[in-house]
């Protein structure tokens, strides 16, 4: 078998080889998500930072004040504004990363 011949074999089988793993793959159902991965577990997370950030932002009248005045700014003014916000407050910034904990461990959990 000459240089080319094994050449032009092994460009011609790595497509043919990639095709039947696909297709193994594909006829191969997803496996099942992690426990506690489902919607409903999500809402459920979601719904416990939501209700935990109102209840700081109405206990800390001044962070609600804070990100009550970032309406009608653009994305990019929003995240300057709240990068020196919590710069300056870096209390507030830990406050508010533990509130969304649950949420980033579901995320990091589930995919």
């Amino acid at each position: 078998m000459t240089s080319t011949t094994r050449f032009l074999l092994a460009v011609l089988a790595a497509p043919a080889v990639a095709l039947g793993v696909a297709a193994t793959a594909a006829a191969e159902p997803p496996p099942p998500p992690p426990p506690n991965c489902t919607a409903a577990d999500l809402a459920g997370v979601m719904t416990g930072v939501t209700a935990a950030t109102s209840a700081y932002l109405f206990t800390h009248p001044e962070v609600n004040d804070f990100f009550t005045g970032l309406k009608g700014k653009s994305r990019d003014e929003m995240r300057t504004a709240v990068e020196d916000y919590i710069g300056a407050h870096p209390d507030v910034g830990d406050a508010l990363r533990s509130i969304r904990q649950p949420s980033v461990d579901f995320r990091n959990r589930c995919g």
